[in-house]
């Protein structure tokens, strides 16, 4: 005896299952119609693209290093060298903040008020402005202060 979709009707009436006349009705001889076939859905297999600890480590160990090189010089003024050592400490905390921009776009992170990457999508120019006028002044206050220890 074949097994088919005939005889699962048959089998089904012959023991008095529930909707056994709605199933046979849905069935052709092929199967069932195409217009009942579910989408397929698709899944994506590989786990969400996100900073690793091996990633973030050398990021944070520079930045530490560097803020606290900037800060110690400004705060406690070391006298001649102070100034020196404050903007080497400048200039590694920028390394390691360009360094995480860095990784975290290659990861698939965008800055807030920013297109991701490879979107279509073009950057606000406000949003642009804002972080170029904070980075600016930031900048300035930190020569600001440098400047003064002399």
């Amino acid at each position: 005896m074949e097994a088919g979709p005939r005889d699962t009707e048959q089998d089904a009436a012959e023991h008095g299952a529930p909707g056994a006349g709605h199933e046979a009705d849905s069935l052709s001889p092929d199967g069932p119609d195409e217009l009942d076939v579910t989408p397929e859905v698709e899944v994506e297999l590989r786990p969400a693209r996100r900073l690793r600890i091996w990633q973030l480590a050398p990021i944070v160990t520079l930045a530490a290093v560097g803020s606290l090189m900037f800060a110690f010089p400004l705060a406690f003024e070391f006298g001649d060298g102070g100034a020196v050592v404050a903007m080497l400490g400048l200039l590694i905390s920028c390394c390691a903040a360009g360094w995480s921009m860095m990784a975290a776009r290659r990861v698939g992170y965008a800055w807030p008020g920013l297109p991701s990457r490879g979107s279509s999508q073009r950057p606000d120019w406000r949003v642009v402005a804002l972080y170029a006028g904070v980075c600016a002044v930031l900048v300035a206050l930190a020569v600001w202060r440098v400047a003064r220890l002399r």
